[in-house]
């Protein structure tokens, strides 16, 4: 018995000290050792408190460390707002962070989006006719009325938050040399122009482009020959039903009332546009050919099936 207690209340006089860590958002500091007699509690339950104090420090390291890791992945969750445009196939996203410094941008088809990641991610969406791009908003256009927004949105909005999560540029510096051509023929251009031209620049600049921007779309001076102004609709606005009587009750009675040398305004058609339908149109010749050649001599069109179908014999 005397052994015993001499072994609970002698054996190791020494005070064992056991450091405390507190953590508090984040920063782990270590407050001033906690000093306790093995002998004066006993061995046990020293053990049994280092155990339990050892478990507590394990588990506030690990949240510590959890929410070092995860403060350190991007987020993926970003609020993105989507706003209608007076075209049905044309829509515009707001991703809540900025997508061009100025300007605008304009991707009617895939192969116009060399220099931009996300337009090629967009347009890798079945469904995606044309992208464009403005100050802090992406206008979307759809192939037709069949494609349904319902299920183009959901993908929409996974490819514009895993791009703004990827931290890479919206747009990334090519060298083109159409793009330099135009630089150049825009320059030497500007060198010639009148005063007629310079005002009709001024009025689109500071009247109509703002408010078509609003719209998801954009219009684009080309030139003003024999009191004609030629221009270039973009975005929302290039496919758009209302788009001729934008032209012609906005734009043109504006910059007639401003300046009387302007006599119409016409909208220019893009060469890809002008590809397009005239492979289109060689299609319905070459499917009107063959409905010809099928009609038989009686003037009845050809059918197949009726033509292959014989009438029972008599019996």
């Amino acid at each position: 018995m005397l052994g015993r207690s001499f072994r609970l209340l002698n054996i190791s006089r020494e005070a064992r000290a056991i450091p405390i860590f507190c953590c508090n958002n984040g920063v782990c500091t270590q407050k001033p050792t906690l000093s306790l007699d093995q002998g004066s509690i006993g061995e046990r339950s020293y053990n049994s408190f280092v155990s339990r104090f050892q478990i507590a420090t394990d588990k506030k390291m690990e949240r510590f460390m959890r929410s070092a890791i995860i403060s350190h992945v991007p987020s993926r969750s970003m609020f993105i707002r989507t706003q209608d445009t007076p075209n049905p196939n044309s829509l515009k996203f707001y991703p809540g962070t900025q997508v061009l410094d100025s300007g605008t941008m304009d991707f009617p088809t895939p192969l116009s989006a060399t220099n931009s990641t996300l337009a090629k991610m967009l347009f890798r969406i079945e469904g995606v006719k044309s992208v464009f791009f403005g100050s802090d908003y992406i206008t979307v256009t759809r192939m037709d009325e069949e494609v349904e927004w319902k299920l183009l949105k959901p993908e929409i909005y996974a490819t514009i938050m895993d791009f703004f999560a990827s931290g890479l540029p919206v747009v990334t510096e090519v060298k083109d040399d159409s793009a330099e051509g135009s630089q150049k023929s825009d320059s030497q251009s500007g060198d010639e122009e009148d005063e007629t031209v310079l005002l009709i620049k001024e009025l689109l600049d500071s009247r109509i482009r703002p408010t078509v921007q609003e719209d998801g779309g954009d219009i684009q001076f080309v030139e003003f020959k024999d009191g004609i102004v030629k221009l270039l609709m973009q975005g929302s606005c290039s496919s758009c039903p209302s788009s001729v009587v934008t032209l012609k009750n906005g734009v043109q009675n504006m910059l007639q009332f401003y300046i009387p040398e302007v006599l119409s305004v016409e909208q220019v058609i893009p060469d890809h546009e002008k590809i397009a339908d005239a492979e289109f149109a060689k299609l319905e010749s070459k499917l009107e050919e063959q409905k010809n050649k099928d009609k038989r001599d009686d003037g009845a069109e050809y059918d197949p099936i009726l033509t292959n179908i014989k009438p029972k014999p008599d019996k």
